[in-house]
């Protein structure tokens, strides 16, 4: 069985919204808060995590980081709130 994997979106401190998975979120977090994230992060920071989903699989995490990329940032703030 795979590793759980986690999908997470942060709260950039220009207001956007950041996407991602990973197996480990609170490391993660410190990770694009340090610099040594994402390049999108870096020039962003401090970012907040603001939703977290855990997934049964790597695999299922980025089916599900994919489609919220796809979303806009309506639905993005409308998933993060629970409405969606």
């Amino acid at each position: 069985m795979d590793k759980k994997a986690y999908v997470y979106i942060l709260e950039c401190s220009d207001a956007t919204y950041y996407t991602g998975y990973t197996t480990n979120v609170k490391n993660r977090l410190k990770m694009h808060n340090l610099g040594k994230g994402a390049k999108y992060t870096r020039a962003r920071r401090p970012c907040k995590l603001v939703y977290v989903k855990e997934c049964d699989s790597k695999s299922s995490a980025m089916k599900l980081e994919y489609r919220i990329k796809q979303m806009s940032r309506k639905e993005k703030g409308d998933l993060i709130q629970g409405k969606y």
